[in-house]
């Protein structure tokens, strides 16, 4: 194991700019479709947000990505949305099946493709399906895709919405 060892009475400090996180991002870019303008800074610009911003876009959202300051915007200014999360764009990353919940509560309706495969093994959408048929929706599979029917807003636990990013004090 590596170490630094510093000699000296001098107190060390200083400033570091961490990086965004692509797993916290994902979840936070498909949420975008409940809101009309958001901004969001420090996004990692891997594959798998470019993926996402493609999918928002088909779906409907206009999204300007600023790539010197790892900033996205994002709108949602009344354009024919699509429900739709087709194969090509979802097969690539697993967070793509995370569009279905904001789809079903905005708009009642989603049809998701499932997921494509994981370089760490296949991984279920199972809790997904469980948490948003708990709140009320319609699910069935379907030639692959993940088709979801709400015929009432779908209801929020408790009315509230909690984000845990598993970090404790």
């Amino acid at each position: 194991m590596q170490k630094l060892i510093i000699k000296g009475k001098r107190y060390l400090n200083g400033k570091i700019l961490i990086s965004g996180s692509k797993n916290a991002t994902l979840p936070i870019l498909a949420a975008c479709i409940l809101s009309n303008d958001i901004k969001l800074q420090n996004i990692p610009l891997v594959k798998d947000i470019f993926t996402m911003v493609e999918l928002l876009e088909f779906i409907g959202l206009k999204v300007k990505i600023f790539k010197k300051q790892n900033t996205l915007e994002i709108l949602n200014n009344g354009n024919k949305i699509n429900t739709l999360a087709p194969y090509r764009l979802v097969k690539t990353m697993r967070a793509g099946v995370l569009v279905l919940g904001s789809l079903l509560t905005k708009y009642k309706k989603a049809k998701v493709s499932l997921p494509g495969g994981c370089a760490i093994g296949t991984r279920p959408v199972d809790l997904h399906l469980f948490a948003i048929k708990k709140m009320g929706a319609k699910i069935k599979i379907k030639n692959g895709y993940i088709i979801a029917e709400a015929k009432k807003r779908v209801e929020r636990l408790n009315n509230k919405i909690s984000f845990n990013f598993g970090w404790s004090n």
